[in-house]
């Protein structure tokens, strides 16, 4: 099937009206339909419109699922032709869709999922990430996630996708689902810097990713087991963000006072790495109090950790152009200086 670029769009829209027209017809006119959406996952060029008419199939499929054959099939056969073609690392998915549902989607989800085919659920997440997040329950999607690393292999693609889906939820929706599954996706996940930048408004998804992480690690589950490899991420997201422009977790002691008691020394270098740059010590007199505390027995504990703060304050000076606060040098040499003396 052949499609010219000048007609493509009417084209389809003419197609789509047929294909509603064969579901509620003649049972030969229902067979066609598995062959028209063959050809069509076999195109290359793909306009914005396919994509919207494809996420109206699903529904309509649905609806009228009693009448279908495999109207599994032809379900996940829409969902592909609608979404699979996207990259989910492309800006583009993120505009240029008005993607509407006559119905709501929980009853595809529960299919999507239910069949446990990692791309057919990728494509949903396409959608979902695409605007159609309205049309399901948060909290529903959030509890499947959560456990979908137990039950499907993630492919390159279908982790790109839980990624955005995790940013687009937010924490609390999955504080709700529990903290402990939750750090367990994270951790499957393993978010880098590299996931971020790979979408258009990455600065605003860092954002959202620094929030998260910074809610997780308030809480004893996520301190102690979310894996070392986010501390060391919060670090390199917070020097790479803009010095006082960030005011929206504010700084918890108690983060501070239970590492050092769990004696967790390396996520506890981490920690004030992340401190200094968000919460300078002068803004924050809680801040000042807690590193003359801490970094005295930091540097005891792990005398490395001298040299790693100074390498990240060194890169946050480069990247965003400011001269290395005096406070901190003053403090970590003083820290340093009792350190050395305290060692036998």
């Amino acid at each position: 099937m052949l499609f010219t670029s000048d007609y493509m769009e009417e084209t389809l829209h003419q197609l789509s009206r047929a294909i509603h027209s064969a579901i509620a017809g003649t049972e030969f006119q229902r067979e066609c339909i598995p062959h028209v959406l063959h050809d069509l996952i076999g195109l290359e060029t793909r306009p914005a419109c396919l994509t919207e008419i494809a996420f109206d199939w699903c529904s309509v499929i649905y609806e009228n699922r009693e009448s279908l054959g495999d109207w599994k099939g032809l379900l996940f056969a829409s969902l592909e032709i609608g979404f699979r073609h996207l990259d989910p690392q492309d800006s583009s998915i993120r505009s240029g869709y008005s993607l509407t549902c006559a119905k709501p989607y929980q009853e595809i989800e529960d299919v999507a999922f239910g069949s446990q085919k990692s791309e057919a659920i990728a494509d949903l997440l396409q959608a979902y990430n695409r605007g159609a997040l309205q049309y399901t329950s948060r909290g529903t999607l959030a509890e499947r996630l959560v456990c979908l690393h137990n039950l499907v292999p993630f492919s390159p693609r279908l982790r790109q996708l839980v990624i955005r889906s995790v940013e687009l939820l937010g924490y609390r929706q999955f504080e709700e689902v529990g903290v402990e599954k939750f750090i367990g996706l994270l951790n499957h996940l393993h978010v880098t810097v590299e996931d971020m930048d790979s979408w258009a408004e990455w600065s605003n998804f860092r954002a959202e990713w620094l929030d998260l992480l910074l809610v997780t690690f308030q809480t004893s589950e996520g301190a102690l087991r979310l894996s070392h490899w986010y501390w060391e991420l919060l670090v390199e997201l917070t020097i790479s963000w803009p010095p006082g422009l960030y005011r929206r977790v504010t700084y918890n002691s108690q983060i501070t006072t239970f590492l050092a008691e769990a004696k967790e020394w390396s996520k506890l270098e981490c920690w004030m790495g992340t401190v200094w740059v968000l919460w300078p010590p002068g803004a924050n007199e809680k801040t000042e109090e807690d590193l003359g505390h801490s970094i005295p027995l930091l540097f005891r504990k792990r005398p490395g950790a001298f040299e790693k703060l100074k390498q990240w304050m060194e890169q946050w000076s480069r990247i965003n152009h400011r001269e290395i606060p005096e406070s901190f040098q003053r403090i970590c040499e003083q820290a340093y200086k009792a350190a050395q003396r305290d060692t036998p």
